[in-house]
């Protein structure tokens, strides 16, 4: 029997719903989308559309890859994130809605004709500080990463953005070498404890960089390092946004507080979960 575009995403569908994917319908009809090479337009208007064998395979290998939990953003090599897309491989966390909120508290703390800089502790990605610059057309930024393969995807996401000549990604262990004052800096660190990964869906435990996932053993490893480099970084008047993991905001913020920083106030994310402490020079 000769498959279509339909059968090809009834089967797809059927296949994610039987190994738990939570979005079956969506993921399955993106899957269709990037193996047969069509679009979203092609699969609505035209559904009964014959798919040639090398199609078919290709839509099979790809559900193949779904079915074993494997991020839908590292099938399909991109994310959206904000306003813009993103290159998403392996070596980084997918980018995730609630960190939005970060890039929301920097913009309402940067006004849009001053050209202010701007620092994102483990940049990942690049989505945080590529978001920032991306609606700050003055601003200039550093991001920093210890994993030499993150650099390399946020420095590619940068160049695709044009936004290579007002920033800089650089490897290194937090604030160490990172030289001058900054008017925002952005911090979104590893934070789950190291007993808590192995519970979390296969998407994350198995797929996505640990070195981005484990905060140590109460999940707090990388603000004790951080928060003392923040007040000789942070430039007068500035500002700086932390993002933490569900119930967590208590101790993040004895943890500043250890460090002479004071949390100014605590923010939820979209869904009413407390997520980030601002502090202020």
């Amino acid at each position: 029997m000769t498959e279509t575009l339909v059968s090809a995403w009834s089967q797809a569908r059927a296949a994610l719903e039987g190994a738990g994917i939570e979005e079956p319908t969506f993921d399955a009809r993106l899957l269709v989308e990037l193996g047969a090479g069509v679009k979203r337009h092609d699969i609505l208007t035209d559904p009964r559309r014959e798919l040639s064998d090398a199609d078919v395979q290709a839509i099979a290998q790809l559900v193949a890859r779904r079915v074993q939990r494997e991020p839908m953003s590292h099938i399909l090599g991109e994310k959206g994130f904000r306003s813009i897309v993103l290159k998403v491989t392996r070596d980084v966390l997918t980018p995730r809605p609630e960190t939005e909120l970060l890039v929301h508290l920097a913009l309402q703390n940067m006004a849009e004709d001053k050209p202010l800089r701007v620092l994102d502790f483990g940049v990942g990605s690049g989505a945080i500080l590529a978001a920032i610059l991306i609606e700050r057309p003055l601003a200039t930024g550093v991001g920093v990463d210890i994993s030499e393969a993150a650099v390399l995807v946020a420095q590619s996401n940068m160049e695709a953005l044009e936004l290579d000549a007002r920033s800089e990604i650089v490897r290194g262990d937090w604030g160490a070498g990172v030289a001058g004052q900054f008017d925002v800096i952005v911090a979104n660190p590893p934070y789950i404890p190291s007993a808590d990964i192995a519970g979390l869906m296969p998407e994350v435990s198995v797929h996505e960089p640990r070195l981005a996932l484990d905060g140590g053993a109460d999940g707090l490893d990388a603000y004790r390092a951080i928060a003392p480099q923040i007040a000789p970084l942070m430039a007068p008047g500035g500002i700086a946004v932390f993002e933490f993991g569900a119930g967590q905001e208590g101790a993040v913020r004895g943890v500043l507080a250890e460090s002479g920083l004071k949390p100014e106030k605590l923010y939820l994310d979209l869904s009413g979960v407390p997520r980030a402490w601002t502090v202020r020079a």
